[in-house]
C-alpha cells in the first residue's frame, strides 16, 4: 500500500495525491442488469478512500473478512483544477487527463450490508482496493466517448466493452458531482464498469486496459 503515487503524464511525472476517489455506480446498462439493479435516472456515486490506492504492478490483498472480491475495470478521470458547480459544457477544462482504474469490491460484504440496510463503504474501502495507472493521458489525446475497455484474469477476458455505452458522459458526471461536492486537483473520478464483473482469487494476475491509455497489471494475494 502507498499513500501517494507517481504517474507519468506527457513528458513528466505527477504526484497523484487525491483528497477523494469518487466512483460512479451503474453507469453501464448491462452492468446494472447483471447486478439486478434499476438503471439510474441521474448519476449515482460513492467514495473510496485515497488509502486504497495502489499502482501498476501492485498487489491486491484479499481481506480475511471477505470470501468474494470482485474486479470492475473503469475509465478514470484525474482532475487538474478545483471544480465547483460547473456545467457539463464547462467540465472539460477542469480535467487533467484519463487513466485506468479497477474498482475492487468485497461483494459478499456489500450484499450483506445492503440486506441489512447499512452502508456498504466497507466493501469498497480496504487497502489496495483501488489500483490505478499505469499513466495519465492528456484530455487532448483521446476522446473518452468511444474507447475500448477490457479486463483479463490470467489472460482470459472477463470484461470487454466500450465507453460509448456509458449512460452519463464524463462531462455530465463531473458537472453532477461538482454540484454536490467540490472536486480538488488530483481527485479521481471513476466512471463506472461494463458488464462481466467477477471474483478474483489468490495468485491471479489481472490486466485492465483502455484504448489509447495502456494496461494496468496487478497480482492478487490472500491476506496472510
Amino acid at each position: 500500500m502507498v499513500r501517494f503515487l507517481i504517474l507519468k503524464f506527457e513528458n513528466t511525472w505527477v504526484d497523484l495525491v487525491p483528497t477523494k476517489i469518487v466512483a460512479v455506480g451503474r453507469n453501464y446498462r448491462a452492468h446494472a442488469q447483471e447486478m439486478g439493479s434499476a438503471v439510474p435516472e441521474i448519476p449515482t456515486f460513492f467514495l473510496k478512500p485515497p488509502s486504497s490506492l495502489i499502482g501498476d504492478t501492485g498487489v491486491v490483498v484479499l481481506p480475511a473478512a471477505s470470501q468474494r472480491v470482485d474486479h470492475e475495470v473503469e475509465l478514470a478521470v484525474v482532475m487538474k483544477d478545483r471544480c465547483r458547480k460547473v456545467s457539463a459544457p464547462e467540465a472539460l477544462r477542469f480535467i487533467l487527463g484519463y487513466t485506468v482504474f479497477i474498482d475492487v469490491t468485497a461483494r459478499d460484504l456489500q450484499a450483506e450490508a445492503k440486506k441489512k440496510g447499512l452502508s456498504w463503504a466497507i466493501s469498497k474501502g480496504f487497502d489496495t482496493f483501488a489500483p490505478i495507472g499505469p499513466n495519465i493521458v492528456s484530455k487532448e489525446e483521446i476522446d473518452p466517448r468511444d474507447l475500448d475497455i477490457w479486463l483479463k484474469v490470467n489472460g482470459i477476458y472477463r470484461q470487454h466493452g466500450t465507453t460509448r455505452d456509458m449512460l452519463f458522459s464524463v462531462n455530465e458526471l463531473i458537472s453532477h458531482i461538482s454540484n454536490i461536492m467540490t472536486l480538488e486537483p488530483m481527485d479521481v473520478v471513476a466512471t463506472g464498469t461494463p458488464e462481466g464483473i467477477g471474483p478474483m482469487v489468490d495468485g491471479d494476475v489481472v490486466e485492465a486496459g483502455i484504448e489509447g491509455i495502456g494496461v494496468l497489471t496487478v497480482t492478487v494475494q490472500r491476506d496472510r
